[in-house]
């Protein structure tokens, strides 16, 4: 087995969601920002491969932290422009690990995300090759890992960058196009079909399904039960759920209880036979 798949296949421990108020976030004004705590990663040092002045995003999920995406698409196209190059995010990645390293102070995840759909950047691959190589040097222990919401898994290209990390969290939150549609507002030509073909593909991946109420609910039984078909058939390494612990773009959704969370898990861990871990 390798060093990649050991780490892959790491467990997670899950903790109990906080009180409200729900926090409140706003875009990174860098390439690279932390150690920050998460609640699946440990201490993560971020990588943000996207613009700092707005959200880059094939989505428009209502519940995303970073507020509305004023232009969702599937492609890059103009905003190339404001994208950092691979030389800046190397460099800054080294200097980051430096100081880290200089402090010593150690990280559990190197994790590739910031604002918006990191797999949207066109040096993707590279990216993630520079960031094991410097994960080798200054940090052996921390996995490197990537937030994604999952529309580009269907590229083949996308896919085969994504088998080099250690650790994959793809988004998937909901178990009919029509919710999928309702709570993610992804851009065309962008299909629930297509992803769930593309994370069949990927191994030993991770999903990670945040469960809201409100305007939009996928916490219900029968969208739960949809959901769980889709789990099972894609049948994941493992599956994250959780709810709101950041101010959502639309007001109008809440936060499930830790009970509807754990209700669900049940079901998913008996009807799809995967492992489920609550956050």
């Amino acid at each position: 087995m390798t060093q990649t798949t050991t780490r892959s296949r790491e467990s997670f421990e899950p903790r109990s969601l906080p009180s409200p108020p729900l926090k409140k976030i706003s875009l990174q004004r860098g390439i690279i920002y932390g150690p920050v705590p998460s609640r699946r990663l440990g201490q993560s040092l971020g990588i943000n491969l996207l613009p700092t002045d707005q959200k880059l995003c094939s989505f428009n999920c209502l519940y995303c932290q970073y507020g509305w995406t004023k232009n969702v698409t599937f492609a890059p196209g103009e905003q190339l422009q404001n994208l950092p190059s691979l030389n800046a995010v190397e460099a800054a990645l080294e200097t980051a690990l430096t100081v880290i390293g200089l402090d010593r102070k150690k990280i559990d995840s190197i994790t590739i995300c910031g604002n918006g759909e990191p797999t949207l950047y066109p040096a993707l691959a590279e990216v993630i090759v520079a960031a094991k190589k410097l994960r080798d040097r200054y940090q052996p222990q921390a996995r490197v890992a990537i937030l994604s919401n999952s529309s580009t898994v269907g590229d083949p290209t996308v896919r085969a960058a994504l088998e080099m990390l250690d650790l994959k969290l793809m988004k998937f939150d909901a178990g009919s196009e029509e919710m999928f549609r309702q709570l993610n507002h992804p851009a065309a030509p962008v299909y629930m079909g297509e992803i769930i073909a593309g994370l069949k593909q990927l191994k030993d991946c991770y999903l990670q399904s945040c469960f809201v109420q409100g305007r939009v609910t996928n916490a219900d039984p029968d969208s739960v039960a949809m959901w769980i078909e889709k789990i099972r058939e894609i049948h994941p390494l493992a599956v994250h759920i959780y709810s709101l612990d950041r101010e959502p773009a639309d007001k109008r959704i809440e936060r499930v209880s830790l009970t509807t969370l754990e209700w669900i898990a049940n079901e998913a861990r008996w009807r799809a036979g995967v492992a489920i871990s609550v956050f």
